[in-house]
């Protein structure tokens, strides 16, 4: 039996985080330079969009490009911009055809002018598609993000907007970026580093996390789906019992 002929679609997780790694080190198994990798990487979020829209995952949000990733050689930094352009403008029709709707999260301001106007242009066509929401993670960090958030909180403070005792979690997760985005309940990173490298780390506090040997360019749905069947078989407690959940 595949993986997916065991996925119970009632308890699907509603939202799937992904950190997309390796796509340097395939490249160079591949004896190709980086680019090729990322390029490659391309089909796989592809493959795992159409995955989820298949089996009615609502939410998807990927790491496509860390603040960290600003560090890499300026020739590498340059080709994923490039890349992210032409896929923004390739993908929108098919977005729409699926009824994607794309968003983003990060500091959007970083990133090249053209790029900011072609991802503007694809949220907007894509805006009033309800089956699946794909968002990307750009220019991206959680400890930005959770910064961001203090100090819009502290400036209506200042203003006399909001009093401090107000200040709650749920005042602090509606100045998040992904304010109108429930939080991830299944977290996949690819490539067995194990660790969630400044991505939604508040979002993040009760999402389980899988980690998988398998490189991102190599990662189709069935390895989704793989991941869906292992977050099915746990048990989440929230800081209950197990006598509790039964």
């Amino acid at each position: 039996m595949n993986f997916k002929d065991q996925i119970d679609v009632n308890r699907l997780p509603e939202h799937i985080a992904i950190i997309m790694d390796g796509n340097g080190r395939w490249a160079k198994n591949q004896g190709k330079f980086r680019v090729f990798g990322h390029e490659s990487g391309v089909l796989s979020v592809k493959d795992i969009v159409e995955g989820c829209v298949e089996i009615g995952v609502k939410y998807l949000t990927v790491y496509a490009f860390s603040t960290e990733n600003w560090n890499r050689p300026i020739d590498e930094v340059n080709a994923l911009m490039e890349l992210l352009i032409s896929t923004i403008n390739q993908e929108a029709e098919t977005l729409n055809k699926n009824n994607i709707r794309l968003n983003a999260i990060g500091d959007l301001k970083s990133l090249p002018q053209k790029c900011i106007d072609d991802l503007a242009d694809a949220m907007n066509k894509t805006k009033d598609n309800t089956k699946c929401t794909l968002t990307l993670a750009l220019s991206y960090s959680a400890k930005w993000e959770i910064v961001e958030a203090a100090r819009q909180i502290a400036e209506q403070v200042k203003n006399g907007q909001i009093n401090i005792d107000q200040i709650d979690e749920q005042l602090f997760a509606s100045k998040l970026t992904t304010a109108n985005i429930p939080d991830p309940e299944l977290m996949i990173r690819t490539s067995g580093e194990h660790r969630i490298s400044n991505y939604l780390l508040w979002q993040m506090a009760y999402t389980e996390l899988y980690f998988t040997e398998t490189l991102w360019p190599d990662f189709r749905r069935e390895h989704l789906y793989e991941a869906i069947v292992n977050y099915q078989k746990r048990e989440r407690r929230f800081g209950k019992i197990s006598e509790q959940l039964n």
